[in-house]
């Protein structure tokens, strides 16, 4: 036995990028190691302990009923549990499939549905209660840490809840938006990747969700000034986030 706080990991439905970031900390790894037991890990471990555990991550979108039933174990495992990145957060990229016909979307895929019993995708906090929010796709290494140094001092961590263009700002980058009227999502977007597509010449997607005062729908109304079509403003808003409340309006306003 150990005094360490007991760590979990969870996958769901994703592509285990979010969790691939625990082993891409590299220079902090054997610190984050030798700091906390990583007690269930799939992906890392080849024996992995039964909880209870101290804190839980959850990687991935819920879209089956097997993985409610996974999650609602974590959720009792677990002390904390924290949503990790942006299909836990919001359902992410699977969360596209929700303004499908559920059985269209099978169809599309699988050529017995029979044996499929998949859901509308959500984020976990649509059957637990979730303690804390670790955003992006993938989750930002920066914050991961700070989330961690954080809850084994007991303290809060800084989750940045403004927008992206206010660290374009800080970097001193061009505004895509202004100057070449491309459609980025950074005025409206919660803040904390460090400006990473625009500081690179892409224009923001919302892989981080609402900022807390964005105003999606403003946006949008402009994103159709500058000539993009109405379908295309849609997709926007539904591509990372669009179950939010904030980015369903950005959808629903043009």
């Amino acid at each position: 036995m150990t005094d360490k706080p007991r760590v979990a990991i969870y996958k769901m439905s994703s592509c285990a990028g979010c969790q691939l970031e625990f082993l891409n900390l590299e220079p902090v790894l054997l610190d984050v190691v030798g700091a906390v037991e990583l007690s269930y890990f799939v992906m890392a471990r080849r024996q992995n302990a039964p909880g209870p555990y101290d804190i839980g991550f959850v990687e991935g979108a819920i879209t089956c009923g097997e993985e409610i039933e996974k999650l609602k174990r974590a959720r009792q495992e677990c002390r904390v549990l924290v949503a990790l990145g942006s299909c836990a957060c919001f359902g992410g990229l699977p969360s596209i499939k929700n303004w499908i016909p559920e059985r269209v979307v099978e169809s599309r895929v699988y050529q017995n549905l029979e044996v499929i019993e998949s859901t509308k995708a959500y984020g976990i906090d649509e059957y637990v209660k979730v303690d804390a929010y670790l955003k992006g796709c993938p989750v930002d290494k920066g914050e991961l840490v700070e989330f961690i140094k954080g809850a084994l001092l007991g303290i809060s961590p800084h989750l940045r809840p403004h927008s992206v263009c206010v660290e374009c700002k800080l970097r001193e980058n061009v505004c895509l938006f202004v100057s070449q009227g491309e459609p980025c999502l950074g005025a409206v977007t919660t803040a904390g990747c460090g400006a990473l597509c625009p500081s690179r010449g892409k224009v923001c997607d919302g892989c981080r969700g609402p900022a807390n005062d964005a105003n999606a729908e403003s946006l949008a109304r402009s994103f159709t000034e500058y000539g993009l079509h109405k379908s295309d403003v849609i997709r926007k808003f539904r591509k990372f986030a669009g179950l939010t409340p904030e980015f369903s309006k950005g959808a629903e306003a043009v």
